[in-house]
């Protein structure tokens, strides 16, 4: 793979436009080589034998070693670093470079001492935007830095309190004088070494320790109190050295962690100026707020050790993923300058790398060792407090691994496709040749049974399209698995929702071929039992996978599906996140299935399942059951709407609020008009057209302009935004006309299409399909939005909730 399509792939999507520009580097590198083809045409003839020169001279070791090498080297201890080529060839490159990198006051600038040669102006412009890039990646890295250090002094606070806290749980009756105080010494100690470590990743901080300081606080840390075992003399002895080095320590930390350290009280005494944040959302929690009824204060259980251990595990697991994407941004970036000036020297003849990446490398990103430090504290902290010392544990949970494609997989998935495709085939041969809808029971069969079945085809119809999103998302590198909230390395490929999708497909037809026998016994006029139980025992068993605790079948996507669809159908006692309500826009495209469910219970529960006879239909509750059934899934997004406007003070979602109270008054007419007599159809059906007209020209315009964020008339891509993923612009001009035609295939229920080779079901089902073919394409589209949303932002990392909060008012005093 070139360097410019690997650079491209490991870039963090969010942070896109902060890595350097390495292919319109390169734009200007052809201009040059242009240049060079008018100026003297078989320039090009003589530049093969310098090539293959070149070749034999790097295998012979003549040339200098790659200036990455050790720059490679120590990726795994620091992104910085020197270079391996000596003194002497670096002062004779430097002699002859053709450049002059000096610090200016908007960042670094290189002047270029060839301009008077011929084509000297595009080699000009080559550094002034080579130095453009440098600056912006600098800025945003020192950005960054700054951020993390902030957040390293706010977790070392967190960790003061989960230490304090941990030993009032222990020893709720308190402790005697003196094993107390050794006990608090040795965990204070712990803290404020892990605190001192992240103060010394500052460049100062790091040239101010000695060099034994940070080897002693790493036995600190991994072996605990590091005076066991010893002399009286050796530990006075050791107790002098501690105190020089935290003297040492304390004079090279920043301010804030200086004031921090200096105004540390004891480790229990750290309580007194904290309090439990709740941040998980409850019912409960959320009728205290509305009430305003606080419950902050501390309570030392085991239950409550527990989930603050969790939130500062999750904390730190979030951090340190920051932490390693920064150091892959620097060891990228730096990578990119080095490629690109070896292809300037090369295409050139010039000697500008060895000058201009020394400037890199005495950079902020180049050399600073501050991620590094940080990297290495988090994980010495991370092992000993959160996996009782087991490193194998805490690195598998710090860094997990990636999931590998298995090709038992990918079988199934194409052996799975194929038996659908193959049972598919089958079935419409078996209805064929044994002329089966054609026979008196043909519509008994479609009034019972399809709706049974079409169940599984809506379910299995959305699992499909989800696969296709999942597959596109990845191709043009949509961060879906940030955006919805999944946990690292748990969400599921598109063959593995392929693999989904097939399994239940295989199963429905099955079930249906099995099914399709109408034959009743003479004597008691009955279809046969087991026939007639397969769609509900089908759906049964559906239902307990879903639900099954085990590990087994991708537990943690099932266990995230449903806590969503908890919260959907609890709305709006639960913070409203994305996943939720995107869940609860795939349920209002649903209300067909959820139908079909309705009719399930009615059959099986007051329905003469063996005759294949009911009365549901006919049947006042019934009926009252549609509407509820219909307008449930939109309730549940007008609910969160409220909650969010309630919470964020957005006039926006007022009005999307309004878009779903719409929606709700014309599913409800369409549900009056297919069920009032015939006399009265007319005023349904009117009433019905007029406002399900206006809901779904109101829901065209919400979905085309603001969740898609289309139709800008001042955008540079006229009519679509500023930044697209797909290149091809026409792309999005054919999924906003599908958009709207299907968005209009209500008309159906209200101007009864209706084909004589289709019966009334089919219809439904066919209309009922195209919406769910309309939500998959609106998926697609809504997730590169909020994608591009969060990279205009450089959003890159989850908010994750702290357990504790400090007084803020002894804080500023502090």
């Amino acid at each position: 793979m070139k360097f410019g399509k690997e650079f491209s792939s490991q870039m963090v999507p969010e942070w896109h436009e902060t890595y350097m520009d390495y292919n319109y580097l390169k734009t200007l590198l052809k201009d040059i080589i242009n240049f060079k083809h008018k100026k003297n045409p078989h320039h090009g003839h003589g530049h093969h034998p310098h090539r293959k020169f070149t070749l034999y001279r790097t295998f012979s070791g003549l040339l200098s070693k790659s200036r990455l090498k050790r720059h490679h080297h120590g990726h795994g201890h620091g992104v910085g670093g020197h270079f391996s080529d000596s003194d002497d060839d670096i002062e004779e490159g430097l002699k002859s470079a053709p450049i002059l990198v000096h610090s200016a006051s908007h960042g670094y600038e290189t002047t270029f001492l060839m301009t008077a040669e011929e084509g000297g102006e595009y080699e000009m412009v080559f550094f002034r935007r080579l130095d453009d890039e440098f600056n912006k990646v600098e800025r945003f890295y020192k950005e960054k830095v700054e951020e993390v250090m902030k957040e390293a002094v706010m977790l070392n606070k967190q960790m003061d309190a989960l230490i304090a806290f941990r030993v009032k749980v222990e020893h709720p009756d308190g402790w005697p004088w003196e094993e107390r105080a050794v006990e608090m010494t040795r965990l204070a100690s712990d803290v404020d070494n892990s605190a001192a470590a992240v103060a010394a990743s500052t460049p100062a901080g790091a040239r101010s320790m000695k060099p034994g300081g940070q080897a002693h606080m790493e036995a600190i840390q991994e072996g605990g109190s590091s005076k066991a075992g010893k002399s009286d003399e050796e530990e006075d002895d050791e107790d002098e050295v501690e105190k020089e080095e935290d003297k040492v320590v304390s004079d090279s930390l920043p301010s804030d962690i200086s004031r921090l350290k200096a105004a540390r009280p004891s480790p229990i005494e750290v309580l007194d100026r904290v309090k439990m944040n709740h941040t998980k959302e409850t019912p409960r929690s959320t009728i205290k707020s509305v009430l305003q009824v606080s419950n902050t204060e501390l309570k030392f259980s085991r239950d409550n050790l527990r989930r603050v251990e969790e939130k500062l595990r999750r904390a730190f697991v979030e951090f340190y993923q920051k932490l390693r994407l920064l150091k892959s941004y620097s060891f990228l970036n730096v990578l990119a300058f080095s490629k690109i000036l070896k292809k300037y020297d090369k295409i050139t003849s010039r000697h500008a790398t060895q000058s201009y990446m020394k400037m890199v490398d005495n950079s902020h990103f180049g050399s600073s060792d501050e991620v590094n430090r940080l990297i290495e504290r988090v994980e010495v902290t991370f092992i000993k407090h959160f996996t009782n010392a087991n490193r194998t544990k805490g690195m598998n949970i710090l860094r997990p691994k990636a999931k590998r494609e298995r090709h038992r997989i990918t079988f199934s998935t194409g052996f799975l496709g194929g038996c659908v495709f193959s049972l598919v085939v089958a079935l419409f041969a078996i209805i064929r040749t044994r002329n089966i809808l054609q026979e008196e029971g043909q519509k008994q069969y479609m009034d019972i049974m399809f709706p049974l079945y079409s169940l599984f085809g809506f379910i299995v119809l959305h699992i499909l399209m989800y696969a296709g999103n999942i597959y596109y998302w990845r191709r043009y590198r949509v961060n879906y698995s940030f955006i919805f909230g999944f946990k690292q390395g748990s969400e599921l490929g598109y063959r593995q929702v392929l693999l989904v999708g097939f399994t239940i497909g295989v199963l429905a037809l099955l079930c249906v071929i099995a099914n399709l026998d109408m034959e009743v016994d003479p004597e008691t006029q009955e279809y046969k039992l087991f026939t007639e139980l397969l769609p509900l025992l089908l759906l049964i068993v559906m239902f307990i996978i879903l639900v099954l605790p085990f590990n087994f079948f991708y537990r943690s996507s099932r266990l995230f599906f449903l806590t969503c669809l908890f919260h959907c159908l609890a709305a709006p006692l639960y913070k409203v996140t994305l996943p939720d309500f995107l869940l609860g826009d795939q349920l209002t495209s649903q209300v067909q299935a959820l139908r079909s469910v309705q009719f399930y219970i009615c059959h099986y529960g007051w329905g003469d399942f063996r005759h294949r006879t009911n009365t549901c239909t006919d049947s006042d509750a019934y009926n009252a059951f549609l509407f509820i059934v219909a307008a449930f899934p939109y309730v549940c997004r007008l609910l969160q709407c409220l909650r969010r406007l309630f919470e964020e003070k957005n006039a926006e979602q007022g009005y999307n609020g309004l878009k779903y109270f719409l929606t709700i008054l014309a599913v409800c007419l369409r549900t009056a008009y297919s069920v009032v007599d015939e006399e009265h159809k007319f005023v349904w059906r009117m009433l019905a057209g007029v406002v399900s007209a206006i809901a779904a020209i109101f829901c065209t315009y919400w979905d085309l302009v603001l969740d898609w964020g289309l139709l800008n008339r001042t955008s540079k891509n006229r009519w679509l935004r500023d930044k697209l993923l797909i290149p091809q612009k026409k792309v999005y001009f054919i999924a906003m006309i599908l958009n709207i035609l299907l968005r209009f295939a209500w008309l159906q229920t209200v101007l009864d299409f209706n084909f004589s080779f289709m019966h009334r079901n089919t219809m439904v089902a066919v209309v009922a399909s195209l919406e769910i073919i309309r939500r998959g394409i609106w998926n697609f589209f809504r997730l590169e939005n909020e994608h591009l949303n969060n990279v205009g932002k450089y959003r890159a990392f989850k908010t994750v909730p702290l357990p504790f909060n400090y007084d803020e008012d002894d804080d500023k005093d502090n």
